[in-house]
């Protein structure tokens, strides 16, 4: 069901696409675990006259202009946090083309006429995105900045590709938050004040157990490439706890029903009046928009398209017997497609829109695709000099080769050996290394980038590994947190076959990000020395400055300063008061 949901949502989307400039639509998809994937999808057009004359209609000018001084022809942007749990959630959203790796993935198509001037043009791209979206994208570097070879093809249409330059960089310990979902909705024509856009609140966003925000730009043209238009999608995919989102927001501490409103198994033998195991009533959770959300959806968007298949601007994924009501003032139209599995609604011009989903026991249940591979990725070994990367990667299935690419980009104090590249097959001694492309790091100027050509046999499991040395870094080199370790960008998994019989643009995964302790020096001895010298330093100044002012005299020459000195010039004036008073009362009586 959720391949069929998720073709059914791409077919859908482009069609709206296709005929309006402006189209939106918002999927629902309960999963196991009390779980709801809410996936938000805008997209806008604009010619190319129209873009080229700075003539935006729905294109946004902040981005636009960005594009057109950093001479990106192609640009996909992603924000992410969390980890998509394919055994638990089944298959990616949107084949995980429209996904990025743990903080922040950029890659872009530069028109240059050399490698030098794209990636002089990448930093400016890459400054002026840090500035619109408020995120640290000014520090991918030329140590962060890889150039890939066979993970990542064009979306658009370029007729001219010979002076096209790919470059992809990573941030994977950006911390992701709502300086940058602001910007990201300002992008948006009706900017969160209506239609599907309004739900977006950054306490539910980032409050979930995975979410992504991203943003592509792309050449559309047709046929014979005389009419062409600018695309832009932006997609934000989230992953709720609906138990977790339905409680109140003046309630932040998660506390316990009371024993009394449980149902509790009585068959457990440890069942007491102060023991409970939940009993599993087998029923879906009621849930709402208002309780998942915060809030309803505040009406259309007035610039979506009113008619054709863009006015079906939510649907929810569920069984055919799961009942769904709807809250709402103004008039709506529902619609069911596939065997009555997707329910679409077109919203109401002006009032609040909410779905509402009562208790019901289902008779089917949810019903989860198998992803093509998993991956697993981490960091072994110990000790502070060398250690060693392995990657796990498991075809399910049970009839077919799996042809991917497997793409990393390693910071450049990761020197890895690739006389020790390993790759192993559960169930067959073949190698199963088609291609291999590697370029090595240079120390403080660039990183590796290791791109493999892999295929794996039916129902095995493929073990990557490699050993690599740490390499020692200058004090300066240190971040604040040097004791917690620098992060390493996910691995980049692009599946070559078989194709993705949804989507035309393939299917993608990312593994975690891992965690890299470096040999790190003592940070406190420096403030030792700093303590110890500007104590010695303020005895020796103390010392120093007592002696160059104080007065230093003789014992014999004690009288001109003692009590005859001193002391008389005092006395004598004391006494000259003291006449002076009583002369002036001696004339007043």
């Amino acid at each position: 069901m959720v391949s069929f949901f998720i073709f059914l949502l791409l077919v859908a989307v482009t069609s709206a696409a296709a005929s309006s400039d402006y189209s939106e639509r918002l999927l629902l998809r309960p999963l196991p675990q009390s779980a709801l994937l809410a996936s938000f999808n805008f997209r806008s057009n604009e010619s190319s006259a129209s873009f080229e004359h700075q003539n935006f209609r729905y294109f946004p000018r902040s981005l636009g202009q960005i594009l057109q001084h950093a001479h990106t022809k192609e640009l996909h942007l992603r924000f992410s946090l969390g980890r998509w749990d394919a055994d638990s959630w089944g298959q990616r959203p949107w084949d995980g083309t429209r996904e990025g790796g743990t903080g922040v993935e950029l890659w872009a198509w530069v028109d240059a006429s050399s490698e030098e001037e794209a990636f002089s043009r990448w930093l400016t791209l890459t400054n002026a995105l840090s500035g619109l979206f408020c995120a640290s994208l000014n520090f991918i570097d030329g140590t962060k900045t890889i150039r890939p070879v066979m993970t990542f093809h064009p979306e658009g249409h370029h007729h001219n590709s010979s002076n096209l330059h790919l470059l992809h960089g990573t941030l994977p310990h950006e911390v992701v938050c709502t300086e940058n979902l602001t910007p990201f909705v300002k992008l948006l024509p009706c900017k969160g004040k209506a239609g599907i856009s309004s739900l977006l609140d950054g306490h539910k966003l980032f409050d979930a157990s995975w979410q992504t925000m991203s943003i592509d730009v792309r050449p559309i043209c047709a046929g014979d490439g005389s009419d062409c238009a600018l695309e832009i999608e932006q997609n934000v995919d989230m992953v709720l706890d609906m138990d977790r989102s339905k409680r109140p927001r003046d309630n932040p501490i998660p506390r316990p029903a009371p024993i009394e409103e449980i149902a509790c198994d009585a068959s457990k033998p440890y069942n007491a009046e102060d023991t409970c195991y939940p009993l599993d009533k087998g029923e879906e959770p009621d849930w709402s928009l208002t309780d998942v959300f915060g809030k309803p959806i505040r009406g259309a968007c007035p610039l979506t398209n009113s008619d054709g298949d863009g006015s079906e601007t939510v649907c929810i994924n569920v069984p055919p017997e799961r009942s769904v009501q709807v809250n709402t003032k103004g008039s709506y139209v529902e619609s069911k497609h596939a065997e009555d599995t997707m329910r679409c609604y077109q919203l109401p011009t002006g009032d609040d829109f909410d779905l509402m989903l009562p208790s019901q026991k289902m008779t089917t249940g949810l019903v989860r695709s198998q992803p093509p591979l998993t991956a697993a990725r981490s960091i072994n070994g110990h000790g502070q000099e060398r250690g060693s990367i392995q990657a796990v990667i498991t075809n399910p299935s049970l009839t077919e080769y799996v042809e991917f690419v497997y793409l990393e980009s390693l910071p450049w104090f990761m020197k890895p050996y690739l006389h020790t590249l390993r790759a192993r097959v559960s169930t067959s001694t073949e190698n199963p290394v088609v291609e291999t492309y590697y370029r090595p790091a240079v120390d403080r100027l660039r990183g590796t980038h290791l791109e493999l050509l892999l295929r794996i046999p039916p129902v095995s499991t493929l073990t990557l590994t490699y050993d690599f040395d740490k390499a020692i870094l200058r004090y300066t080199e240190y971040p604040p947190d040097a004791n917690r370790g620098f992060d390493v960008a996910p691995a980049v998994i692009r599946l070559v076959s078989p194709q993705s019989q949804h989507s035309s643009r393939g299917t993608y995964l990312r593994t975690t990000s891992l965690l890299l302790p470096l040999p790190t020096p003592d940070f406190s001895m420096p403030y030792n020395v700093i303590i110890l010298t500007s104590t010695v330093m303020a005895l020796a100044f103390g010392n120093v400055f007592n002696l160059l002012v104080r007065r230093l005299v003789g014992a014999d020459e004690m009288d001109a300063f003692g009590p005859r000195g001193i002391k008389g010039k005092l006395t004598g004036r004391l006494q000259r008061l003291m006449r002076a008073f009583k002369g002036k009362g001696g004339k007043a009586e």
